[in-house]
């Protein structure tokens, strides 16, 4: 049986692949392509799957296959590259932001007693895109990361999206759900309270229902992906999260 960290890593390539419109391989590396959201880091970069890629090449597989753009982003999902890679990618223009893959045990996991809920992307479209306003005040950048949800139905075996309500049922909160019960995993992705409903304890109704729902589909183990930096990373180790490895993203532009 691999790694625990081996088979996230393996998931979170092929959900890249899966989801992206277009892709291109190359030694070591692939990338991903989307024209529908081009502003969409995510959907555009270039991705390193293998330990043994050069970090050397990867400044120009990246502008190769990804063609001109104000920004390029190089995901590298192995630390020991990733941690190689660094003097080369900075000399290159690049810099380095570290995540921490975050994993529990879903044995015992049940929904809250009062829980989030699946809903279509019609349904969570304009709670999302007033975030996206909030931080980002370019419209065109906020609508695309607000739609690029849809290419995330091809990603995974199981992809659901979660809301957490008010009382008056307004989407106060939002996360995405993947399930591969092959894979005995599940990913949470993209939590996020809107602004005027945060400190109600919606995070933690999003966080107990995605955990229970992986429980009742038979997978034994939830992961996420945080910023080694930010404070999420603490709020989910005091739920019971435990890093088991890191992936590095390097940005130029």
């Amino acid at each position: 049986m691999p790694h625990p960290l081996e088979r996230v890593t393996a998931f979170r390539a092929d959900f890249a692949r899966r989801q992206a419109a277009e892709t291109v391989r190359l030694t070591g590396a692939f990338a991903v392509r989307d024209p529908l959201f081009p502003l969409s880091q995510e959907h555009n970069q270039l991705i390193v799957d293998a330990p043994d890629a050069d970090p050397v090449a990867l400044p120009e597989q990246a502008e190769q296959s990804l063609g001109p753009r104000e920004q390029y982003r190089i995901t590298v999902l192995d630390d020991a590259l990733g941690e190689r890679a660094t003097p080369a990618l900075a000399a290159a223009g690049y810099h380095r932001d570290t995540h921490v893959v975050l994993a529990r045990e879903t044995a015992g996991c049940a929904l809250p007693d009062t829980a989030a809920h699946p809903v279509a992307l019609a349904g969570l479209r304009d709670a999302v895109l007033r975030q996206q306003l909030l931080w980002f005040q370019d419209e065109e950048l906020a609508r695309q990361l607000t739609d690029r949800r849809a290419a995330r139905l091809r990603g995974a075996a199981e992809v659901l999206f979660l809301a957490a309500r008010t009382p008056e049922g307004e989407v106060a909160a939002w996360t995405d759900l993947y399930l591969d019960r092959t894979a005995g995993l599940a990913q949470l992705e993209d939590l996020v309270t809107a602004e005027p409903h945060r400190g109600r304890g919606h995070g933690d109704t999003l966080l107990a229902t995605g955990l229970a729902l992986a429980a009742t589909a038979g997978i034994p183990r939830l992961f996420l992906v945080a910023d080694e930096k930010d404070w999420p990373r603490g709020w989910y180790a005091r739920r019971g999260f435990t890093g088991i490895g890191r992936s590095h993203s390097f940005l130029r532009g």
